[in-house]
């Protein structure tokens, strides 16, 4: 193969792999498949076009976040050595290029989703404004960060919902709920785990500073109450969203399994209880996500 085709194969792999890396591509991926979730958890019959508009704008919002977010922390990239490769601080992209794409990404988005209907594209913009505009800058002033990003972080999965229904009730509420409480332990778990990276770059991501007592007590806390609003359908208050008992039984075993690693983390108070609670974390919301769909559809 002549040089110069293989420079120009080489090249376009490596625009991939920026793009990849850009919208973080397999977080965006995870987070469609959540509002995927939340779509077939409220359709009657499956609507495919709605379907599609939902996956390509819901990646088009959630990479536009990302690409946003890695605009205004470039310079901070540059001070971690897990973000210190990607194209900004790598400058592979240029910030007027990743602008451009974050822009199209997000017209792409809103256009998709105000297809399906106004009340997907209204939540979806909501989300994509909280995080790029008020988390991103607020992780280096306050640990409240992670409350504020609770938000848009919350809003996919009933968003699958909204867009299946075109309105918004107890159950998208409660889907909204779980998903908010759930991210408390995850983050504060990364935020153990690489603190810090986070502390050489200014990032406030402990709720107390510190891998200390007092936020490990917090993940125990934000843990047990997520369990509890993922088990709140088996009571059948939650209209048309419920659990039967085998479902119910199975989330428990989830949220069992969850929060021993959150109690296993304010015992030891280690790196690895950190990481081992960070993979069961994403281990349950993944379960429960689909416990509740296939309940859905095979039981129901």
């Amino acid at each position: 193969m002549p040089l110069y085709k293989t420079i120009s194969i080489n090249s376009r792999y490596q625009n991939l792999i920026d793009f990849s890396q850009l919208t973080k591509l397999r977080l965006s991926i995870s987070i469609v498949l959540s509002s995927i979730a939340g779509y077939f958890l409220a359709a009657e019959e499956i609507n495919y076009s709605s379907l599609v508009l939902l996956i390509i704008g819901g990646f088009s919002m959630v990479g536009a976040s990302n690409v946003f977010n890695q605009i205004f922390e470039k310079d901070l990239d540059k001070k971690m050595l897990r973000t210190q490769n990607r194209p900004l601080p790598g400058e592979r992209i240029q910030p007027k290029t990743a602008m451009y794409i974050g822009v199209m990404l997000t017209l792409i988005g809103v256009v998709c989703l105000y297809l399906i209907n106004l009340k997907t594209a209204f939540f979806a913009s909501i989300s994509t404004f909280l995080y790029a505009c008020l988390y991103t800058p607020l992780k280096q002033k306050t640990p409240l960060s992670v409350f504020v990003g609770a938000f848009p972080g919350a809003i996919p999965f009933m968003l699958g919902w909204v867009a299946a229904t075109n309105k918004f009730g107890i159950e998208p509420g409660l889907l909204f709920m779980l998903q908010f409480f759930w991210q408390f332990p995850h983050f504060w778990a990364i935020g153990w785990l690489m603190h810090d990276q986070y502390e050489s770059a200014g990032f406030k991501m402990l709720p107390s500073g510190s891998k200390d007592q007092s936020t490990a007590f917090q993940v125990v806390f934000y843990t047990l109450w997520t369990i509890l609003i993922s088990l709140i359908p088996s009571f059948k208050f939650t209209g048309s969203l419920y659990l039967t008992q085998v479902a119910s039984v199975l989330i428990l075993l989830l949220g069992i399994m969850f929060f021993y690693f959150a109690v296993n983390l304010m015992l030891s108070k280690t790196d690895k209880s950190a990481s081992l609670l960070i993979k069961s974390s994403i281990i349950y919301i993944t379960g429960v996500q689909i416990v509740y769909v296939l309940d859905k559809l095979l039981f129901q």
